[in-house]
């Protein structure tokens, strides 16, 4: 009886962390993708009311990501927590478009991972 309790214990554990690593793989992924989206993006970034290209955005991004990523398990969390404000200053960022729109950068971002997710379905979808 005992032996039956711990294989199962084992399998059920092992299912556990398998889920759990996909998870945290997909979070990587979606991340590291707003990161590119960032660098690709051309907008101009606004940290603490200096402006900066969107490459330079992107690098500021990554550093935070890869000094506080405790901090964001998801992308969602990732733009709430690192991605939208400074963590000096608690002041939003700000993102400029190319025809003169500006907005908060969380905002813009999320609006982008949507769109991130959704070229994702639709590639997943067109396989065979």
């Amino acid at each position: 009886m005992w032996q039956k309790t711990a294989k199962w214990f084992w399998v059920v554990w092992l299912l556990v962390v398998a889920e759990r690593s996909l998870a945290e793989s997909e979070a990587q992924r979606e991340i590291t993708g707003l990161i590119q989206h960032v660098a690709q993006s051309g907008v101009v970034f606004i940290r603490n009311g200096s402006e900066h290209t969107a490459e330079e955005a992107a690098d500021h991004l990554a550093m935070k990501y890869r000094r506080a990523s405790r901090y964001a398990s998801t992308a969602e969390e990732f733009i709430d927590n690192l991605a939208s404000k400074s963590s000096i200053t608690g002041r939003p960022y700000q993102v400029r478009l190319a025809d003169g729109t500006q907005m908060r950068a969380g905002q813009w971002l999320h609006t982008a991972l949507q769109s991130l997710r959704l070229q994702r379905a639709a590639m997943t979808d067109a396989k065979p």
